[in-house]
């Protein structure tokens, strides 16, 4: 069991290092993008490019609360946070939700004045090979922050990462709708760009925050993991009679696992304690960084409607 637990340790700060490093990372490629969007904006005066580039100032806010959430959450549990700082990561994709929506709200301001007075972009070749240079950057960003979130169990970085797939769409909508600005000459349709985008980001806004609520929430894992949770307790309990009240919930990369395992009356501590050794080696192979509690009962006062060992 110490072999293990070395184990576990090392593996948990090696994602931990890797997590700091990808959210470092992103701050630095969000404020490149945030300085080519706004040269973008700067060069035509287009409505839809700075409502683009606007939003990219919510992109190094995101990254820099994700970074120290991050920072946060690998705090080790003490005398006041006994279960842990992982929540802290909800808590910051929540503030980055409530950020994308006041961009969103900014945007459909310039919108609103942008349509009283439409204006036709200046040099709008340049800002837009410009803004495409922008975009590739953040879609290729978005991906390793999407993967990489998803692969270390860190919310802060895939709220990031989704919110920088929003962008890249809405970039891509900005680019294509003042294409046809300049072929046409509809000023009024670079304002209309700008709303399009706020609206889209409201969305985003609202999906993030939705998603870190259920986190902050408790909300259990999803009900594929909670069966092979279940299948693993039932494989791995020989000698106890069931399992029941089992029960979980996520907090960041921490999987927090609970139950009761029922026992015969008359088994010895020594012998109920190597069952649940052996779940829990289980349960840690199955789910990552998976934070066990067991608490064992004995047969005559067990509720008998629990999980059959198998």
């Amino acid at each position: 069991m110490a072999s293990y637990r070395l184990t576990r340790d090392a593996d948990l700060a090696l994602t931990t290092n890797r997590t700091l490093a990808i959210a470092a990372a992103s701050l630095v490629a969000g404020l490149v993008v945030l300085g080519l969007k706004f040269l973008a904006w700067y060069l035509t005066g287009s409505i839809a490019l700075y409502s683009d580039a606007l939003e990219s100032i919510v992109n190094v806010v995101t990254a820099l609360v994700a970074l120290v959430a991050v920072h946060l959450a690998q705090r080790p549990a003490d005398a006041s946070l006994q279960y842990g700082y992982h929540k802290a990561e909800y808590f910051s994709a929540v503030i980055v939700g409530v950020m994308i929506l006041v961009a969103a709200i900014a945007i459909l301001r310039e919108a609103y004045f942008g349509l009283l007075s439409p204006e036709v972009p200046a040099a709008p070749a340049q800002g837009l090979l410009i803004s495409l240079g922008a975009t590739a950057i953040n879609l290729v960003w978005a991906q390793v922050l999407i993967r990489q979130g998803r692969k270390v169990l860190s919310p802060a970085l895939e709220a990031d990462g989704k919110h920088l797939m929003t962008d890249v769409i809405s970039t891509i909508g900005v680019i294509i709708g003042l294409g046809l600005v300049i072929l046409t000459g509809w000023a009024a349709l670079d304002a209309i760009l700008a709303a399009l985008v706020a609206i889209n980001i409201l969305w985003s806004g609202w999906s993030v925050i939705r998603d870190s609520v259920g986190g902050l929430m408790d909300v259990a894992v999803p009900p594929e993991t909670g069966k092979r949770i279940r299948e693993v307790i039932a494989a791995n309990a020989e000698g106890a009679i069931e399992a029941h009240d089992v029960r979980t919930r996520q907090a960041g990369k921490i999987t927090f696992i609970d139950f009761h395992l029922v026992v015969p009356g008359t088994m010895t501590v020594d012998a109920a304690h190597a069952i649940c050794d052996a779940i829990e080696a289980k349960l840690r192979e199955a789910v990552s960084h998976a934070q066990i509690t067991i608490h064992v009962e004995p047969e005559q006062k067990a509720k008998h409607s629990g999980i059959v060992v198998l």
